[in-house]
C-alpha cells in the first residue's frame, strides 16, 4: 500500500470514529424518562410540549394526541412556529440517534429542558395521549 492511501484511510477512520462518538455521546440537558413519569412532568411544567420528529407520513399513520410534528430534517428551520426555548420539550422519536439529533438541534437554539421517552414511545401511546399538554400546533405537522 502506498503512503498516500494509508494517510487517506487513517483520516477517514478518525473522521468516522469522531462522528460516531458525536452522535452516541449524551446530549446536555436531555433527560430520559419513563412514559409513566411524563404525567408528573407535565403537571410540574405547565409549558411542556410533545414534539414528534418522525416524517409526516409516519405521523399521520400513528401519532400521540396533542403532539406537534416537525420532521427532523426541518426542525432546525421551523421550530419557532410552535416552540420556545422556555418550553419543556418531550422529544418523541423512533430511535436513540434521532432523539439525540433533535435534542442537539434544540440545545443549540437555547432549549435547556429537554426530555425523551426511554424506549418505544408508541408502545406507551395510551399513557401519553391521556396527558394534557399545551401547543399552538397540536395534532398538526409542520
Amino acid at each position: 500500500m502506498s503512503l498516500m492511501f494509508r494517510i487517506v484511510l487513517s483520516i477517514l477512520l478518525v473522521f468516522s470514529i469522531v462522528r460516531f462518538l458525536r452522535y452516541a455521546w449524551p446530549v446536555r440537558s436531555l433527560s430520559y424518562i419513563k412514559a409513566r413519569e411524563v404525567r408528573v412532568l407535565a403537571v410540574q411544567s405547565l409549558d411542556m410540549k410533545m414534539l414528534d420528529v418522525r416524517d409526516a407520513v409516519d405521523y399521520e399513520k400513528d401519532s400521540i394526541r396533542g403532539s406537534i410534528n416537525i420532521s427532523l430534517g426541518r426542525l432546525a428551520f421551523v421550530w419557532q412556529h410552535c416552540l420556545s426555548p422556555d418550553d419543556s420539550v418531550l422529544i418523541l422519536a423512533e430511535s436513540y440517534y434521532k432523539r439525540n439529533k433533535a435534542a442537539r438541534i434544540l440545545y443549540k437554539q437555547g432549549f435547556r429542558k429537554l426530555y425523551a421517552v426511554n424506549g418505544d414511545f408508541l408502545g406507551s401511546k395510551k399513557t401519553l395521549s391521556d396527558i394534557s399538554v399545551k401547543g399552538c400546533c397540536e395534532g398538526k405537522w409542520i
